[in-house]
């Protein structure tokens, strides 16, 4: 299974500029009608944004403050635990505020100087194409708004936790951001449909769900993961594989549950070695031989 927007609510904007999220009946703020006001609110801002311009803020609410606060310290006490020492000493140099919920313009002035990669804001659901390729300009889509506070630890959509707490982190390192620009990089050279979702695959099962061997013990540094209260928790008792791009960029995944398919790297090494060769490098062509 492969659909990009699986796991964003649809974005509508209507002939008099009213934008619209559309939430599925099973999410926890459907039946919120503030909390999709909200939504609809924060979603205008980033369709109202225009490359080059300020990022928009947003004004967070108390309620909202507080399901960061709440976020951030049960994924710090886990990410001691379970997370690679890369992305440990990458969240330590970045330094995010665990109190409130960073702006994006903060979180992009805190990672430039290091790896040069910025935030864009994102009312939903970006292109594959521009998603993935924005990657090779060291540009990262991003939405902005919190999950529905009845339920702090769980989302069923990338909200601002998962942005930036799993992905800004892992931006701060150098090896990891290399890795997140040949995955941009390989989807600009790749043209056609079935490499640009073989591309995607491959990086969702290492740079979203991947985890690697380190000091004897099965290390988590994916963003998925280390965003994932619950998952964070239970990925070692998954089926959990040798890395292997041709069967990454050919396995089916639903994102609506645990991942329950991991490949582990032997080592950050291994990792760029297989991942980020195998971005550097493909093709159209190469990757119709290794989907075959």
């Amino acid at each position: 299974m492969f659909e990009e927007a699986q796991y964003f609510s649809p974005v509508n904007e209507d002939e008099h500029g009213r934008v619209t999220v559309r939430l599925a009946r099973g999410h926890p703020g459907f039946a919120d009608p503030a909390y999709r006001e909200r939504r609809d609110l924060i979603a205008g801002l980033a369709v109202g944004h225009r490359r080059g311009d300020p990022l928009p803020e947003v004004a967070y609410t108390g309620e909202e403050q507080e399901v960061w606060r709440l976020v951030s310290a049960e994924l710090a006490s886990r990410h001691r635990r379970y997370a690679v020492r890369e992305f440990l000493d990458a969240k330590e140099r970045l330094g995010l505020p665990e109190d409130r919920v960073p702006q994006l313009q903060e979180v992009s002035d805190l990672l430039e100087p290091l790896t040069g990669f910025r935030y864009l804001p994102a009312a939903g659901l970006v292109p594959l194409r521009e998603f993935y390729g924005s990657l090779a300009d060291g540009l990262f889509h991003s939405t902005q708004y919190l999950r529905h506070h009845s339920m702090p630890l769980y989302t069923p959509e990338p909200d601002v936790v998962h942005e930036v707490i799993g992905h800004a982190n892992a931006l701060a390192s150098d090896r990891f951001a290399a890795l997140y620009r040949a995955a941009g990089e390989a989807a600009r050279r790749v043209e056609g449909r079935e490499a640009l979702e073989f591309v995607s695959r491959v990086f969702w099962f290492t740079m979203e769900f991947g985890v690697l061997q380190e000091g004897g013990e099965l290390k988590a540094y994916g963003a998925g993961i280390l965003s994932s209260y619950g998952e964070i928790e239970e990925f070692r008792a998954m089926d959990v594989r040798p890395l292997d791009v041709r069967e990454m960029g050919s396995a089916d995944y639903d994102i609506t549950k645990y991942q329950t398919l991991l490949f582990r790297a032997e080592s950050m090494d291994h990792l760029e070695d297989v991942a980020g060769g195998f971005w550097e490098a493909c093709d159209d062509d190469s990757i119709a031989a290794l989907a075959v």
